[in-house]
């Protein structure tokens, strides 16, 4: 009969994975200046239990829900309106910074022509450029640009998950098996044609999947645009805050969650219909 062993033979590696990660993560941690003591700080403690004493009661007179709807539509207006926008650029250029269609890789085992990566490698570029800008920071352009209000909003969400998007949509249309639009590419097809019949039936309930959250990242991304005046909620979540109605912030937090709670629900629908 065999003794079980005394020592985990993996107690070291894991012991020194550790330390590494203390020894990587330590020089963040000061360069953040982080101090978790000043959350237990007496006199700390005593001002933020004052400031969120007067979240309660949330605000629901009808002359603010009146408001709090207006703001609320105004904000799915804007992520709905800055992805149906994203979704424009991020297709194609989804599709032209992807092997997935190539008609050099469907005939030369895969192996793709200087020509073919000299038109693909700037579509990549310009995904790049549109996501490493935050949609905050484009907001704040658009807004000296046009203005306060929405279109701000829209058009910084617009840019920024055109980026996002066509990067994720390249890499869901070289994840699926390539044979069936490869097939289609070889027998004449048209590439639209191979990408309708042979690619998407693959990629569409990733993609959709991917779509509905990004929706839900826009709507939050929306909130927080609108302290820098893109509307929605969050520009009405600004004014309260400045004039201490802590009520009426509690109830727009409220209704953020809610619109949230919908769009994870309206995930999983979307999901289970195309399974």
């Amino acid at each position: 009969m065999l003794k079980p062993a005394l020592r985990d033979p993996a107690a070291l590696p894991r012991l020194a994975l550790a330390l590494l990660a203390i020894i990587i993560l330590w020089p963040g941690i000061k360069l953040s200046e982080l101090d978790l003591g000043v959350l237990f700080d007496a006199e700390n403690s005593k001002t933020m239990g004052s400031f969120l004493s007067g979240f309660w009661p949330p605000a629901h007179d009808s002359e603010f829900l009146h408001i709090l709807l207006r703001a609320t539509l105004e904000t799915l207006a804007i992520a709905t309106a800055g992805m149906a926008l994203a979704l424009l650029l991020a297709i194609p250029c989804g599709l032209l910074a992807s092997r997935a269609l190539s008609l050099s890789a469907a005939h030369r085992n895969g192996r793709l022509a200087w020509w073919s990566l000299a038109l693909r490698w700037p579509v990549r570029g310009l995904l790049i450029v549109l996501r490493s800008v935050p949609e905050v920071v484009w907001a704040l352009l658009f807004v000296r640009a046009v203005g306060l209000g929405p279109t701000a909003g829209v058009l910084a969400i617009a840019i920024t998950y055109s980026g996002m998007l066509g990067k994720v949509y390249a890499e869901i249309f070289e994840s699926v098996d390539p044979r069936p639009a490869r097939a289609l590419l070889v027998a004449g097809s048209p590439r639209l044609m191979a990408f309708a019949y042979g690619v998407l039936p693959n990629a569409s309930a990733e993609m959709l999947s991917y779509t509905v959250y990004r929706w839900e990242c826009a709507v939050r991304a929306s909130v927080v645009m609108g302290f820098v005046g893109a509307g929605g909620l969050g520009q009405q979540i600004d004014l309260s805050l400045r004039m201490f109605a802590g009520g009426e912030v509690a109830s727009m937090l409220l209704t953020f969650l809610l619109l949230v709670l919908l769009a994870d629900q309206l995930s999983r629908l979307l999901r289970a219909r195309l399974q």
